[in-house]
């Protein structure tokens, strides 16, 4: 089922099913700054990543002396989520274990997300919270792929000086030397070969926001980066759209781990306690907000 709120400025329609953004519309002129996922490219427009964000090394992780299987990415966005609450400028959803995710995943959970509109902007809210008696193990990760052209860029709102870390195509793997990509600069333009080699992985950005300016400067997203520890920026090769990725988590690299807990940047949540972290966006259209 689909859930929309609207303000003076944007609409946004989130889907049950994954509690996935469908839609972040400027109301003025009806242009739409989500990638509305064309199965002949990318079926996705906004994924949670949750319990583990990429892939694990053989889909496969040990925890306590037991081996669990999950699927990339997580179950979170092929999960139906329940709608908490509707007012008039946000959305609340949450995800709780089921019979299913107890296969893979052995732990007692709430997860929410919510969706609030202020203005041109959307805040979207993440939190996990441990139902166990002992310490859960997670990853948490956002996915939003938003409208472009090739040719457009991605300007940090600091000079940076970033390597990615480089994917196994075959197993979807990190692989051990990082490449270069920007130095004492701020600016990656997106081109048709961009991401030929998969995702862009940085570790270490120092800045708060990552601004898109498409189709030519027409329009504007300025993203806040929230301080996750790792930023994916992918595409399909040659596809008019980006995705800004804040992960809490990563790919797992080609290294044998006895115990999830060794994981890459894995959460570790005491019993009872609760992790939060969001993104968020300003949306405008630079033929009508000037100065913005």
């Amino acid at each position: 089922m689909l859930h929309t709120v609207e303000n003076e400025r944007l609409l946004i329609c989130v889907n049950e099913h994954g509690a996935e953004l469908m839609n972040v519309t400027d109301r003025r002129t009806g242009y739409e700054y989500l990638w509305q996922g064309d199965p002949a490219v990318w079926t996705g427009r906004s994924p949670i990543l949750f319990p583990i964000v990429g892939r694990l090394l053989n889909d496969a992780y040990r925890l306590n002396g037991e081996t669990y299987t999950l699927a990339k990415h997580g179950f979170a966005r092929k999960s139906d989520w329940e709608l908490l609450c509707k007012n008039g400028n946000s959305l609340t959803f949450r995800l709780r274990e089921n019979e299913e995710t107890l296969k893979s995943y052995p732990y007692a959970f709430d997860l929410t997300v919510s969706f609030t509109l202020q203005g041109n902007a959307l805040t979207v809210l993440h939190t996990v919270q441990n139902k166990n008696a002992d310490t859960m193990y997670f990853s948490l990760g956002a996915h939003p792929g938003f409208n472009c052209e090739i040719g457009d860029s991605l300007v940090f709102d600091e000079a940076e000086t970033l390597s990615t870390e480089k994917i196994d195509p075959v197993r979807s793997l990190r692989l051990p030397e990082p490449v270069p990509v920007l130095r004492d600069a701020n600016e990656i333009v997106i081109t048709k070969d961009i991401f030929n080699e998969d995702a862009l992985i940085f570790k270490g950005v120092r800045s708060s926001h990552l601004t898109l300016f498409a189709h030519g400067g027409k329009q504007k997203i300025r993203f806040l980066l929230a301080g996750s520890p790792y930023l994916g920026i992918w595409a399909k090769p040659g596809a008019p759209y980006v995705c800004i990725e804040p992960w809490w988590g990563v790919n797992d690299d080609a290294r044998e781990r006895a115990d999830i807990s060794q994981k890459d940047e894995i959460r570790a949540l005491p019993a009872g306690a609760a992790f939060s972290c969001a993104w968020s966006a300003e949306f405008s259209d630079l033929t009508l907000d000037s100065g913005v």
